[in-house]
């Protein structure tokens, strides 16, 4: 699988921004879809993730009620809807894949084999 992410760039504090991550392959419907971010001189962090089946996501607290993830398995194509963003929401946001048998979408980096080159998000205060 190969992930391409898009839609990062600079705005300003309380703005939106929607990245979008088109994958490869014709088994985007078998994997959990994730996002991730990390921030200048900081570890990769879990933001968001679909599951596979379609039934369920999660969210890192952080953004939570902010950020909304969705996937259009017939584009091969997961979202990040990005509202109210805060500065501290600046940082290089990639998107990965995970194949996985469980229904509870995965949340660990570690459980994550395919990744895209990131897209940066600037939110200026």
């Amino acid at each position: 699988v190969q992930l391409q992410a898009s839609g990062g760039g600079l705005v300003q504090a309380g703005g939106s921004l929607r990245l979008s991550c088109a994958a490869s392959g014709r088994t985007f419907s078998s994997y959990d879809m994730g996002w991730f971010r990390q921030a200048p001189g900081k570890e990769r962090e879990f933001v968001a993730v679909f599951s596979w089946s379609g039934s369920s996501t999660n969210y890192a607290d952080s953004v939570k009620g902010r950020f909304t993830i969705s996937r259009d398995n017939a584009k091969n194509t997961v979202y990040l809807q990005m509202n109210t963003l805060k500065p501290e929401d600046t940082a290089v946001y990639y998107c990965a894949a995970a194949r996985s048998p469980y229904l509870t979408p995965r949340t660990s980096r570690s459980d994550y084999t395919y990744w895209g080159q990131g897209t940066l998000v600037t939110v200026s205060s």
